[in-house]
């Protein structure tokens, strides 16, 4: 060593405690109860465009755990087990959660979804408040809601929300379809 000149010491690395959010995530990311779930990671693929990151496979075919990525966002899903605490929509007739996808071009968006087997609950139109908006019922049950937001004329606006509230006065919902079945 040349005089004058110290070895180093060599410092461990000061590891660093994990982010909260997993790099990808969000702050909330939904998780969807399936009867399914193969199909239901091909679906989201083929209606919403959804990259698949991850499937965990049991032996006979149910799907432990998929991640999947639509847009900027994670979705994770899975087949329903016995003695979960989660249930499917089809085996409840409902769900309680709408999950609402943006989109760049919706209107081509919404005609992917529907030719990959999702129903309409609420047709796609120009609403009030700015956005194109329509709701989708998808084959697990799974309601979604798909919009962009657009530019329309005062007038028009005006005219969209005088209608919307004269339904609500009627007891009825702007838009809804009648109810399906099979969701």
């Amino acid at each position: 060593m040349p005089p004058g000149r110290r070895k180093l010491a060599v410092r461990p690395k000061k590891s660093r405690p994990p982010t909260p959010v997993p790099p990808g995530f969000r702050t909330v990311t939904a998780y969807l109860s399936v009867n399914g779930g193969l199909a239901a990671l091909e679906f989201y693929k083929k209606a919403f465009g959804a990259r698949e990151l991850l499937r965990r496979v049991t032996p006979d075919g149910k799907l432990i755990h998929g991640r999947l990525r639509i847009g900027d966002s994670i979705v994770l899903l899975s087949d329903v087990f016995p003695d979960s605490e989660t249930a499917a929509p089809a085996s409840i007739g409902t769900t309680t959660v709408t999950l609402h996808l943006y989109s760049k071009d919706v209107d081509g968006l919404w005609d992917r979804a529907v030719a990959a087997g999702a129903k309409v609950a609420m047709p796609l139109e120009n609403q009030y408040w700015g956005e194109r908006y329509g709701r989708l019922v998808d084959p697990f049950g799974h309601h979604w809601s798909l919009s962009m937001r657009t530019k329309m004329p005062r007038a028009e606006m005006a005219e969209k929300q005088r209608e919307a509230e004269a339904s609500f006065a009627r007891g009825e919902h702007p838009g809804r379809s009648p109810r399906f079945s099979d969701a």
